[in-house]
């Protein structure tokens, strides 16, 4: 044994006996799929991420990467069929459950939003909520605006960790350390990893290039998902090329082509009004506008599944949310293929 897993190899009828000593005691959680709670997307990866599975997604800036990672995370927790454990290079905690209050009260309500309190408001109402009753005696679930969401928070919270990832410890072999600190603390539920973003997570020493500290970190990341057993999701950024490139697909993700290889999952978000082929606009300037109001989730690459499959969710990113109900795109895309893979 070594810290970083077994170097035995089993013989085909050992694995068999083990994995049916498994299903006789009903040990068969590793085969249930988590859904990741966005409808039509779930559909197309199986029902959702198994364990040791490797999910990347990628997009420009601003399509709502994080959103719809934080989103994904929310929704494992609140199902309750997992624990989850994400780690944060970008943003504190604090921040994120801000977002996560405005997305609470967004998704009580969608596709109306009523009663929704946008994520630049939220911080408004904790300060008046402080100025209001006092430093002594502020209690935010008093505010009957962030009431609603706290109490939805309060029932999945403690299912979901939060952690701002650091420059200097986070790196690949403490992330393994964390996910089997609280693999210990879920007992028997499950646990879902979730990384944002990949290029963040520190390598010490530092390597000669980018490229040898992607491929580094996502053979570490997909390594974690397997000898641990954890579901990862993880976000990754574009190269300069796929920031230039009319529709950014999987082979403009920065840094590595272990990036494609390692991946079992890669979802790749694109502003819709970019990427929708012109056909479609110049005969209806009105509705142009609309399809800035949604991002198209690409399924480039699914292992277990059908790829090149283009979902669209609105998003509704002043409360820090996609509706989780999307659909096929209809329209015709711009096509971008540089090249046949």
């Amino acid at each position: 044994e070594t810290a970083n897993g077994s170097l035995r190899p089993r013989s085909a009828l050992d694995v068999l006996v083990d994995l049916n000593d498994k299903v006789t005691g009903g040990d068969v959680a590793e085969y249930q799929p988590v859904p990741l709670g966005f409808t039509p997307l779930d559909k197309t990866i199986g029902n959702g991420l198994r364990a040791g599975e490797l999910l990347l997604i990628g997009g420009a800036q601003g399509t709502g990467k994080t959103t719809m990672a934080l989103q994904m995370a929310r929704n494992v927790a609140s199902g309750g069929q997992a624990n989850v454990l994400y780690i944060c290079f970008e943003h504190d905690e604090q921040y994120l459950l801000n977002r996560l209050i405005a997305m609470e009260s967004a998704l009580a309500h969608l596709p109306h939003k009523t009663g929704a309190i946008k994520i630049q408001d939220v911080r408004k109402e904790i300060l008046g909520t402080w100025m209001a009753e006092g430093e002594a005696n502020a209690q935010m679930a008093n505010n009957p605006r962030l009431r609603p969401s706290m109490d939805r928070i309060a029932r999945y919270g403690q299912n979901l960790f939060l952690m701002r990832g650091s420059q200097t410890a986070s790196t690949i072999d403490n992330i393994r350390k964390l996910v089997q600190e609280h693999r210990r603390l879920s007992g028997d539920r499950r646990l879902v990893l979730f990384v944002d973003y990949l290029q963040k997570v520190p390598q010490i020493p530092e390597p000669e290039n980018e490229t040898e500290k992607v491929t580094y970190l996502i053979n570490g990341l997909k390594d974690i998902a397997l000898s641990e057993d954890v579901p990862t999701v993880c976000i990754v950024a574009a190269d300069k090329e796929g920031l230039k490139a009319s529709r950014l697909r999987n082979y403009h993700l920065r840094g590595s082509s272990a990036i494609n290889y390692e991946a079992d999952i890669i979802l790749i978000l694109n502003e819709k009004y970019h990427i929708v082929a012109k056909v479609n606009i110049e005969f209806n300037p009105y509705q142009a506008q609309r399809f800035r109001d949604w991002v198209v989730i690409s399924v480039e690459k699914n292992r277990g599944g059908q790829d090149n499959v283009d979902l669209e969710f609105e998003k509704h990113f002043e409360f820090s949310c996609f509706d989780p109900n999307g659909r096929t795109v209809q329209e015709k895309l711009i096509e971008e293929r540089l090249y046949n893979d």
